[in-house]
């Protein structure tokens, strides 16, 4: 019998084999990020879609640290030696690297940032500090202070009598290490209350120039803390965990709902996982600190950007009149699928539509809602809902359905990370109106974008089918790339009425024919459509795979790609975030290309395609290759058997393999650059956006 450190050195040895060509998923979302950072570098950029990039890249982190750190701790503090499947990192080497990494990238960030004050002084913007202001600005400053700041600020002073306050997450807080006459040392705190004062403060008497609420907090604390001597002082913000398990905490005699509130509430409260500061505090003041949030120093960042970027925006809104320091204004064009003088069912009957979003508009769908709202013959409406509008035209169509007597079913994801509170909001009004609402699944989430629409007629039961990659968001059709498919393909209707049975029944679909359904019939095809082509390559015959999706996480899925690969099938693919699967590494993935496309419209959509040319078969989904996606989640893949839409599926595919503008090609050893190139430039976002444009204009 095998012991067990046999088989431990048996698995590493079996890792070491084959590690080389994946990597962290981790690290992979990091580089993702600094691609990010990388357009707010790029000097080709416009200034204020630079500003908006940095902004991006540190909510982004923001998110990284809630999310992913904190799940990292928490499986620290479960088993501190498991190591992850793809490099055979524990949790803490990966926090390690991690933490490494992002050093690196502030530094960056912080260098970005000061670039571009530059370049906003010469658009007459200014950021000041007290330093080089003159006097008179000074001293006006002071008198605002006094009047309408320090009435409203709280403080707190550490001591044995004072326990060490609630920091909120992502709050901005001046802490003061004070010296007493006996020359004891405390700790003061006082919060900076974005939501009380504007974080652009003009400076008086200076025109186009500004000091952030919080530095005029941080400079005037000696008024607040007036009975003592200021040793050092330095704006903080701490980031806490936000990666909370509903379905482990769910207890079933309670509504789900109101669970979901609570939930949210204690998810506010969760670990500190960061702490930011602006200056340098002595060692003993950041221990003490760190002690206080039971929280290591390794989790301590100092930031020369301000801790918060947010007010960008109110910068960018500033100088809004000087075009050329934005993008040009595109928005979504007419579709050509479509005329304005029909019902759109009747047109969809007649053939497959497909809508590609930001590049067309998202109002042949609403309209599709509405039109179903006020059929006489349409019975029901079933759709899920996973991220929507803060002022929803969807929801509001389904609202119009349920009043106007049709049965109306949506699942309502409410476990839909940070929006939770949007989502249990609408589901109380849709519920108001008469819809029938579910949540969700016990362990799943449904993130599948699906829509059903059924008429009956004296002929016939009709189903109309919309599948999309998106979510049912006005707002972000205009901002990311989606795909919206619209059919009156009875088998595909079919399909999608036993989903909705089956989630109404709190069940997963366990058999399809042509939809692909996760969590029990999506990875299982999509391995089998990999087998395929693999057989085509070992018979000789050319084989092919092409897939664009956000991320590539899924181990099985990656091992088979891998399989292919040394096979002899080509394969493509565009993934604008995390990849897990290293190209060109010799004997393993030679035969596989990734690139990441990081433009102005946030990359969004899925496609799946198997099969060289002459015999490919075509999906749009929800769904990325990760394993939460393909084994813990609800999603949704429709094949695509309108010749015509498959050619424009393939074209747009094509477009973004030939993109020398915003793809970076990833090499052999995970790094990622946009290749020299003597073709013609190509951006593929402004390439469609184009075509949209020349399309409309002769319809």
């Amino acid at each position: 019998m095998q012991s067990e450190a046999f088989r431990s050195e048996k698995r590493k040895r079996n890792m070491e084999n084959t590690y080389h060509c994946y990597a962290n998923r981790e690290l992979s979302w990091l580089r993702f990020n600094e691609r990010v950072l990388e357009e707010a570098e790029d000097s080709r950029l416009p200034l204020c879609e630079r500003l908006s990039f940095l902004s991006i890249f540190q909510s982004n982190l923001d998110e990284f640290f809630m999310v992913r750190i904190g799940s990292l701790q928490d499986q620290m503090l479960l088993d501190k030696n498991a190591r992850e499947n793809k490099t055979n990192m524990t949790s803490g080497e990966q926090i390690d690297a991690a933490l490494a990494f992002i050093h690196k990238l502030t530094a960056r960030r912080d260098a970005a940032y000061n670039g571009l004050l530059e370049q906003l002084a010469e658009q007459g913007i200014r950021l000041l500090d007290f330093a080089h202001m003159e006097e008179e600005s000074r001293t006006e400053l002071e008198k605002l202070f006094r009047q309408d700041y320090l009435p409203l600020l709280s403080s707190f002073i550490i001591s044995k009598k004072q326990a060490f306050p609630f920091l909120k997450n992502k709050g901005i807080y001046a802490v003061a290490v004070l010296s007493t006459k006996a020359e004891k040392k405390k700790i003061g705190i006082v919060p900076c209350g974005n939501e009380i004062f504007p974080r652009l403060v003009p400076v008086p008497g200076r025109t186009g120039c500004f000091i952030l609420s919080e530095e005029l907090i941080l400079h005037f604390l000696s008024k607040v803390f007036s009975g003592y001597k200021i040793l050092s002082k330095s704006l903080m913000r701490v980031t806490r965990n936000a990666d909370i398990d509903a379905d482990a905490l769910y207890d079933e005699d309670l509504d789900y709902r109101e669970f979901m509130v609570e939930l949210i509430k204690k998810r506010k409260k969760l670990a500190p996982v960061r702490i930011e500061l602006s200056r340098k505090l002595s060692e003993g003041s950041v221990k003490l600190i760190c002690e206080h949030l039971a929280i290591k120093s390794q989790y301590v960042f100092h930031s020369q950007a301000p801790l918060d970027l947010s007010f960008v925006f109110q910068i960018e809104d500033a100088l809004r009149k000087i075009p050329e320091l934005f993008y040009e204004r595109r928005t979504p064009r007419k579709s050509p699928a479509f005329t304005g003088d029909r019902p759109i069912l009747d047109q969809i009957k007649e053939k497959d539509k497909l809508l590609s979003y930001p590049y067309e508009s998202i109002n042949p769908f609403l309209n599709m809602l509405h039109e179903a709202a006020n059929d006489k013959d349409v019975v029901s409406i079933k759709m899920t809902l996973y991220r929507v509008a803060k002022q929803s035209k969807v929801v509001e169509a389904l609202i119009e359905a349920a009043e106007n007597g049709k049965e109306v079913l949506v699942l309502v994801e409410l476990k839909a990370r940070f929006d939770e509170e949007n989502n249990i909001g609408w589901s109380r009004l849709l519920e108001d109106a008469g819809c029938r609402v579910i949540y969700g699944l016990d362990g799943y989430k449904v993130h599948s974008k699906l829509c059903l629409i059924t008429k009956k007629t004296d002929e016939q039961i009709e189903y109309y089918t919309q599948i999309g990659t998106g979510n049912y968001n006005e707002k972000t059709s205009r901002l990311y790339t989606d795909l919206s498919l619209m059919t009156y393909n009875v088998d595909i209707g079919l399909e999608a009425a036993n989903v909705f049975q089956a989630l109404a029944m709190g069940e997963t679909i366990k058999h399809v024919d042509h939809l692909l359904v996760a969590p029990k019939c999506l990875q299982n095809k999509i391995l089998d459509m990999i087998d395929e082509e693999i057989a085509h390559a070992r018979a000789g015959e050319p084989a092919y795979i092409g897939l664009k999706m956000n991320s590539l996480t899924d181990k099985k899925i990656m091992e088979k790609l891998v399989e292919a690969s040394c096979a002899g099938v080509r394969i493509d693919m565009v993934i604008r975030g995390i990849c897990c699967l290293i190209p060109q590494v010799p004997g393993k993935t030679e035969n596989i290309h990734v690139r990441s496309i990081v433009g102005r419209f946030l990359e969004h959509s899925r496609i799946y395609i198997f099969g060289s040319e002459g015999r490919e078969k075509i999906y749009i989904a929800s769904a990325d290759f990760m394993t939460r996606n393909t084994l813990r989640r609800v999603e949704v893949a429709a094949p695509v058997y309108d010749e015509e839409i498959k050619a424009r599926l393939l074209e747009m595919f094509r477009i973004m393999l030939k993109d020398n503008q915003q793809a970076r090609q990833e090499n052999g050893e995970g790094i990622y650059r946009i290749l020299p190139t003597d073709e013609e430039p190509l951006n593929a976002q402004e390439y469609f956006y184009e075509q949209a444009y020349e399309i409309a204009e002769n319809l």
